[in-house]
């Protein structure tokens, strides 16, 4: 499949699982129409953090490795969230279809500004406690 109109979609309802003893949240899994490329799962890896972002229940999802084989797999979910992890992920699909046809390549990195990094870094610098020069390290 050539990477400029590769496209998902999820083909069946979600399925939940429990995580290990200890691991907080369930696993849940979209199935999809094919396994995506890499690029593919960058890009919805992106999208879905952005739809993601604010939300409350969300510090114990993982998303590193969300992506496995056809299917999306997200750990962690917790009932406070469940509600809207189906649009969010639903959303986040469509995008990275959306720029995958558009030949574009979502990368964080690649979309925030060094002024934005410095920005963000001198505000974290402004707020945080000063080391003590006199604690060995």
């Amino acid at each position: 499949m050539d990477d400029m109109s590769e496209a998902h979609h999820i083909v069946d309802l979600a399925h939940g699982e429990p995580l290990p003893a200890g691991r907080v949240g369930v696993r849940v899994r979209f199935l999809l129409s094919g396994s995506p490329s890499p690029r593919w799962s960058r890009d919805l890896r992106a999208r879905l953090t952005v739809e993601l972002t604010g939300h409350a229940a969300v510090g114990h999802l993982r998303l590193n490795e969300i992506i496995q084989g056809d299917e999306i797999v997200l750990e962690g979910v917790e009932s406070g969230e469940a509600s809207n992890i189906a649009g969010a992920v639903e959303r986040a699909v469509d995008a990275a279809n959306h720029d995958c046809a558009a030949g574009k390549d979502i990368d964080q990195s690649e979309h925030a500004r060094q002024t934005e990094f410095s920005s963000i870094a001198d505000e974290i610098r402004a707020s945080q406690q000063r080391p003590d020069p006199e604690t060995p390290m």
